[in-house]
């Protein structure tokens, strides 16, 4: 059946979803209730449930613009053509990233579904995904790197990437305590001290 035609939106689809993803980097998943969203949007909820499905729907409609906007800057630093080159540059821009003063400190993949109840289950192993997929790159450059002579070959890639990886979530972590950028590039610069020689 057809669908009708009805009133025009009466709202801008992209800016409320930007809305509703600084709300669920603020405070998390379960902490943002429908009321917060639709106050944040601007909208009411039957406008937000006709736009965006329901509140986990959103959900994972905000974690993708956040990876292709503000947490652009993984996929940018694995581009870089060696993997010292690639955590450099991750361990750098997380660094600016997270104390940027325009929208909330640290990472939405890495804060939004802490303490999740086991009800929100799918919400942990989606934002795990995310940050499993980044580790996993990490260890794969490593272990080119490896191939190619560029480390020693006792490297044990996957724990490198997975210290890297900590570190990542530990600057996350002090972003969202108030660490400011410097505070973030001392971090960095003493986690490259650890790379193999």
């Amino acid at each position: 059946m057809a669908e009708t035609a009805g009133r025009p939106r009466g709202f801008d689809r992209e800016v409320a979803l930007e809305s509703a993803l600084r709300e669920f980097w603020r405070n998390g998943y379960e902490a943002t209730s429908i009321s917060t969203l639709t106050r944040a949007m601007g909208i009411k909820p039957p406008s937000l449930y006709a736009a965006f499905g329901d509140k986990r729907a959103l959900f994972t409609e905000a974690v993708a613009r956040y990876v292709e906007t503000y947490g652009s800057y993984g996929a940018t630093a694995l581009a870089e053509p060696t993997a010292r080159a690639a955590v450099e540059k991750l361990l750098g821009l997380a660094a600016v990233e997270y104390t940027e003063a325009s929208h909330p400190p640290g990472c939405l993949v890495i804060s939004a579904a802490t303490n999740c109840s086991p009800a929100n289950h799918d919400v942990e192993a989606e934002l795990r995904a995310q940050r499993t997929a980044t580790k996993d790159a990490i260890a794969a450059k490593i272990s080119v790197d490896i191939g190619l002579g560029l480390l020693p070959p006792e490297t044990d890639a996957p724990a490198l990437a997975t210290f890297y990886a900590a570190t990542v979530q530990g600057m996350n972590t002090q972003a969202r305590d108030g660490a400011s950028r410097a505070d973030l590039d001392k971090i960095a610069e003493i986690a490259l001290q650890a790379w193999p020689r």
